[in-house]
């Protein structure tokens, strides 16, 4: 059985590529050899397997490097086979492929929801080094899913997640239509199979009718008028995929019965010229429906796909879509970029979008370090649509559905996006925050002064602009924090009255800072204390006992007391405070604005004792509590205030709510009450800042 299968499966590999070949035919015996006594889960001998994923690669016309890399895609991970071994015998391009392939096997996508934006970063970077990578894993993934039917029903559910979620989309970048409709098809088969029959018992009722009427009324008649004009067609149907159809549903709320375009006319010619003589001669036979035309010739697809699309109503009032190209493009539509292969023909072809959008996919998962961020941005690069807009010169440019001006600035070029100033779109001055439409031409105004706004990432879609404008913002940020540490060196040189060479050589030693610049970015940020400081340079008071604690609360008639400063509300130093009597440990310290002071006074005033602060050293911890908007940056601008005003964060803690606004909690160090109200003033003067309150407990 084994010796039948894989030599029918030859026979195929070596028909799809036109003959027998020396250096295939030993990658085939390489892998009989490696993969013997090995069996797939279905039963059928493992190289199976291998064989069906390099007929695949062969279907795409893709390198015989690549092909031969798919042939041995799982020896060095399923057998004992090495890298070396590969180089050897078949060379270090194969050998690099299988590597790359291998490594990206490793990938698992255990759970879609939560891991899934590792796996993007991971995936992405594997396949960006050499994108055949990619071709081999989507064939691999391809024959995986045709034979998933041996697995349980959770397994098969949890792959056609990922297939559809990870790898159609990619397959789809790519221009691999015949890969990309084939999974989504196997997808909906495991996903939604009750819809899956529903669509599949419809499509077969259907079509033999619509085959009669196409072959008999509307081709007869087509053909007959491309004649006459002397043109050389070649004319065929093809059928809509089944997830094509079911998806066309649930777009436009329709019933099954209501879709009569699962047929399409497919007109082929040999020039671009005659693609538009036959759309001029379909619109004179048949009246064209309106709204239902789309010219990807002039305004090709990302993926490179080009084609006139339109839709008529033919004899008996039916409704038929038709698709016009040439046989270049015809080819492209089915392979993708691999009809115009790098490595088959030695040409450069990085320049095309599929590899700008690669390249800009790579610089999105290099640059992006939170996960939530990443698979944000990836999601926009893999499955948004996309808008058409031009240059002032008139260069066409690609960019997601929902671009603004900003985004258009940022593709051109970073520093066009840095200084954006304004836009114009199609002559008039228009919002930055405008979201482009197709056939906009769209000229940016910079301004060398201006800056990215931290508003710009509340609308900004693609991880270009938004990874650029993230990384202007934060050396902002550590501009302000330098200036911030500059002056709190000045502060601290003036309030210790010590020598400021000597100053900065003892904190460099203690903060492990590698230059004075490093120094003062601690100091602004807050993440070199003034407690800290402190400690280091006022030696007196390290020579001196310490201070007591009953020091620093003084009783008119008594003097200094034992105390405790109570924790529901952490009294600071110049409020109005309360002492409560406790036995056994003095006088615990309340702040008036304290709620268990207000509680107490109606059920034990005699327990209350008035008392003064007499003097008091050091930084003291309290509470604040933020209601904000929940927008971009907010945070930021929250801890950067916090810290720009003097005091320390030692606790933070925030939540999203439903409404739209954010929750902030924090504990803070400050000197004394004087300084807690100046943080508070601060912070209420925050744009998005609605509620700010010291919070007890």
């Amino acid at each position: 059985m084994e010796t039948t299968l894989s030599k029918k499966q030859e026979e195929k590999l070596f028909k799809v590529l036109g003959g027998e070949d020396e250096s295939i035919r030993k990658a085939i015996e390489f892998i009989e050899e490696k993969h013997a006594g090995q069996y797939r889960k279905s039963g059928e001998p493992y190289v199976v397997h291998p064989i069906e994923v390099a007929i695949t690669l062969a279907e795409l016309g893709m390198d015989k490097s690549t092909i031969i890399a798919g042939l041995m895609h799982d020896v060095l991970e399923d057998t004992e086979t090495t890298y070396e071994e590969i180089k050897q015998k078949f060379g270090k391009e194969v050998a690099d492929l299988v590597e790359g392939v291998t490594k990206l096997s490793k990938i698992h996508f255990k759970d879609i929801q939560t891991q899934k934006a590792e796996n993007y970063r991971k995936l992405i970077l594997a396949f960006s080094k050499d994108l055949r990578v990619i071709f081999i894993k989507l064939a691999d993934r391809l024959h995986n899913m045709k034979t998933l039917q041996c697995f349980s029903r959770e397994k098969q559910v949890r792959i056609a997640k990922e297939t559809l979620e990870i790898y159609v989309p990619i397959a789809n970048r790519l221009g691999l239509w015949k890969v990309k409709t084939e999974l989504e098809d196997l997808c909906f088969m495991y996903l939604y199979p009750k819809e899956y029959e529903e669509v599949k018992s419809f499509v077969g009722k259907s079509r033999k009718d619509l085959e009669d009427y196409l072959k008999r009324l509307f081709i007869p008649k087509l053909k007959e008028e491309l004649k006459k004009a002397g043109i050389e067609a070649y004319i065929t149907y093809r059928p809509k995929h089944l997830y094509g159809i079911w998806q066309k549903t649930l777009r436009k709320g329709i019933r099954l019965e209501d879709v009569h375009d699962i047929l399409g006319v497919r007109v082929i010619v040999n020039t671009v010229q005659e693609c538009y003589l036959v759309l001029g001669l379909v619109h004179s036979i048949f009246k064209p429906v309106p709204g239902k035309f789309d010219d990807y010739i002039s305004l090709p697809k990302p993926n490179l796909y080009q084609s006139l699309h339109t839709a008529v109503i033919g004899p008996k009032g039916r409704m038929v879509e038709v698709q016009i190209r040439t046989w270049e493009m015809h080819e492209r539509a089915e392979k993708g970029i691999a009809a115009h292969w790098a490595y088959k023909e030695g040409k450069n072809v990085k320049d095309n979008s599929v590899y700008s959008w690669l390249k800009s996919l790579v610089e999105s998962v290099q640059g992006s370090k939170n996960p939530e961020e990443l698979l944000e941005s990836l999601k926009l690069e893999l499955f948004s649509e996309e808008v058409f807009v031009f240059t002032p010169k008139g260069d066409l440019v690609v960019l997601p559905k929902g671009a603004t001006p900003v985004d258009f600035a940022y593709h051109i070029h970073t520093d066009i996006g840095n200084h954006c100033a304004g836009a114009k779109v199609n002559g008039r001055i228009v919002p930055l925050n405008y979201r482009l439409q197709n056939g906009d031409m769209v000229e940016i105004i910079t301004n060398p002064n201006k800056k990215p706004n931290a508003e710009w990432l509340n609308f900004v879609v693609t991880s270009k602009a938004k990874s650029r404008i993230k990384a202007v913002l934060k050396e902002l940020e550590r501009e302000r924090y330098i200036q911030l540490g500059r002056e709190r060196l000045e502060l601290y040189l003036q309030k210790l009255g010590i020598e400021r060479e000597s100053f900065i050589k003892k904190l460099l030693e203690e903060s492990r800072a590698k230059d004075e610049e490093e120094l003062l970015l601690l100091l602004g940020s807050g993440r070199l204390s003034k407690e800290r400081i402190y400690a280091l340079f006022r030696k007196r008071e390290k020579e001196k006992p310490q201070e007591k604690v009953e020091d620093v609360i003084y009783i008119d008639g008594l003097g200094n007391v034992l105390h405790g400063l109570a924790e529901c509300c952490n009294p600071l130093p110049g409020e109005e405070v309360y002492g409560v009597i406790s036995k056994g440990k003095g006088l615990i310290i309340h702040s008036k604005e304290c709620p268990n002071i207000a509680y107490l006074q109606k059920v034990s005033p005699e327990k209350i004792v008035k008392v003064k602060w007499n003097k008091a050293q050091g930084l003291h911890p309290t509470r604040l509590r933020l209601i904000t908007k929940d927008r971009v940056g907010i945070l930021a601008e929250v801890t950067s205030t916090i810290s720009k005003m003097g005091a320390n964060i030692t606790e933070a803690r925030t939540k999203s709510l439903p409404s739209g606004e954010a929750l902030m909690d924090f504990t803070i160090q400050v000197e004394n009450y004087e300084e807690f109200l100046k943080v508070v003033k601060a912070l209420q003067s925050i744009e998005g800042v609605e509620d700010c309150r010291r919070l007890f407990s």
